[in-house]
């Protein structure tokens, strides 16, 4: 069964299958470095109001997000806030990664939005996504 939410104006059900990568592809996504990351990113999700179904870093140096939000606040938002402020928390707590690249993550990013493939798939797709280290 379909969950709807709803703000003041709209009822909606959108979810998106967001990826960015690290500059130059630099495999710096380590276990220290991505348990840190996942709860920065937990914590601007809920700032935000943004429901992460889904989260995994694939081969150290690439993140694959299901995210559930509002459509009047939009995707784009939601992706540059994550990036944003995961990066500056990210070189500020490991100095490491800013002798290695100028940024943590590239300017671009892949979205999708979710509604041809089962839900289902989809999560496990993104789960799959980690490689044994």
């Amino acid at each position: 069964m379909v969950q709807y939410k709803s703000n003041n104006n709209i009822v909606y059900n959108c979810k998106y299958h967001v990826v960015w990568v690290v500059k130059y592809r630099r495999p710096v996504l380590t276990t220290e470095i991505e348990a840190r990351f996942k709860e920065i990113l937990k914590n601007i999700a809920a700032e935000i109001q943004v429901e992460i179904l889904e989260m995994e870093v694939g081969d150290l140096n690439h993140v694959h997000l299901l995210l559930s939000l509002d459509p009047q606040f939009g995707v784009h938002k939601a992706v540059r806030r994550f990036k944003g402020v995961s990066s500056r928390y990210l070189r500020k707590e490991f100095p490491q990664l800013k002798s290695r690249l100028p940024t943590l993550w590239t300017n671009s990013y892949f979205v999708s939005t979710v509604g041809g493939a089962p839900l289902a798939k989809i999560k496990e797709y993104i789960a799959n996504q980690k490689r044994s280290r």
